[in-house]
C-alpha cells in the first residue's frame, strides 16, 4: 500500500529489490531473451505504478502478489501476441499457446510464479542472515546445507568439531526461517 505514494522512494526501492529479480527469472523462464525479459519486467513495473492506486487489497482474493501475477501474465501474453503478429520466431507460438491455455488452467504458470517468489524470499533472507552472521558460522551452514558436505567434512575444513558444525547449521537455519517469516509479514503490510 505504501507504493501508492509515488514519493515513497523506500517503498519503491524495496519493491524493486524484492520483486525485480523474481519477475525477471519468471519472465525468462517463459523463453524470453535477456533484453526482451528486461523490457517485459519494465512494462510490468510501469503498469504497477499506474494501477497501484486502483488496487483493492483483499487477502482472500490473493492480495498483492496475485495482482502482480495477473499483470505479469497479461504483459507476457501481450508480448507474445505482438511478436506473433510480426511473425513468430523460435518458440513464440508455443509460448503464446501455453499462455492461452493458462487462462483456463493457471496451475503450471502459478506454480512457477510461487516457486520464483520462494526463491526470491530465500535469496533475500540468505543475504541478510549471511551479512549478520559470524563468517565461520555461515561457512559451516553453507558447507553442510548448501554444498551438501557432511558435518565431519565441514568440521575438518573449518577446524571445528562436528557438534559445533551442527549447532552453527541449526542457528543459521533458525535465523533464515525467522527472516523469511519477517519478509512474508512485510509483504502483507
Amino acid at each position: 500500500m505504501r507504493l501508492r505514494d509515488g514519493t515513497d522512494h523506500d517503498a519503491w526501492n524495496d519493491f524493486l529489490r524484492l520483486y525485480g529479480p523474481m519477475l525477471y527469472r519468471f519472465v525468462r523462464s517463459r523463453g524470453l531473451q535477456d533484453a526482451d525479459a528486461a523490457d517485459v519486467v519494465q512494462d510490468v513495473f510501469r503498469r504497477v505504478g499506474s494501477a497501484i492506486g486502483r488496487l483493492e487489497y483483499d487477502k482472500q482474493k490473493g492480495g498483492f502478489r496475485a495482482w502482480l501475477f495477473t499483470i505479469t501474465r497479461n504483459r507476457l501474453a501481450t508480448f507474445f501476441e505482438k511478436r506473433n503478429r510480426a511473425g513468430p520466431t523460435g518458440n513464440d507460438t508455443a509460448q503464446l499457446e501455453m499462455l492461452s491455455q493458462a487462462a483456463d488452467d493457471r496451475n503450471e504458470l502459478s506454480d512457477r510464479w510461487e516457486l520464483e517468489h520462494l526463491r526470491s524470499l530465500a535469496a533475500t533472507a540468505m543475504q541478510t542472515v549471511e551479512e549478520n552472521s559470524d563468517p565461520k558460522t555461515w561457512s559451516a551452514f553453507r558447507l553442510t546445507a548448501v554444498e551438501g558436505k557432511s558435518a565431519a567434512e565441514a568440521a575438518k575444513e573449518l577446524a571445528m568439531s562436528p557438534g559445533a558444525i551442527y549447532v552453527a547449521k541449526s542457528r543459521v537455519t533458525a535465523r533464515l526461517r525467522a527472516e523469511i517469516r519477517k519478509l512474508q509479514e512485510e509483504e502483507v503490510h
